[in-house]
């Protein structure tokens, strides 16, 4: 009875530990101490945000590795990465949801809404109204 509570116990603790690994990869410089149970709750908690405010039916979990001990903090697009100096709980928040953001954003959508910018751009029509105009009387 105890060794099979103690493989519970165990494979639960697997569990548990492979959740947090499946959420987000921190990639950690200089030895830096990190809050990874805050870290964990704050992109669930952006993901759960952006779902919310687009009105999504799916949860949205953007991959993204967070690299703490950078020389500058910055979302780098092309390596979706959230680059901080120090840990910073608003700047990883901002991060979460810029990312989730653009997986929101596919190519083909980003190109039908510039492709409608352009178009409604074209289509409005000035008017002005002032000294130009004589009055007739």
């Amino acid at each position: 009875m105890k060794r099979t509570l103690t493989l519970i116990v165990l494979l639960l603790a697997m569990t548990v530990i492979g959740r947090t690994q499946e959420l987000f990869s921190v990639q950690v410089k200089d030895g830096q101490r990190w809050p990874a149970a805050e870290a964990d709750k704050l992109y669930l908690s952006a993901c759960k945000v952006m779902e919310q405010e687009f009105g999504l039916a799916e949860p949205i979990r953007p991959r993204i590795t967070l690299v703490l001990g950078a020389e500058n903090d910055e979302a780098a697009f092309a390596q979706r990465e959230i680059r901080l100096t120090r840990w910073n709980a608003y700047l990883f928040a901002q991060g979460v949801a810029i990312f989730a953001f653009e997986d929101l954003m596919d190519r083909g959508r980003v190109l039908a809404i510039a492709r409608r910018a352009v178009t409604w751009s074209n289509a409005t029509v000035e008017i002005r109204t002032g000294s130009k105009q004589k009055n007739r009387n």
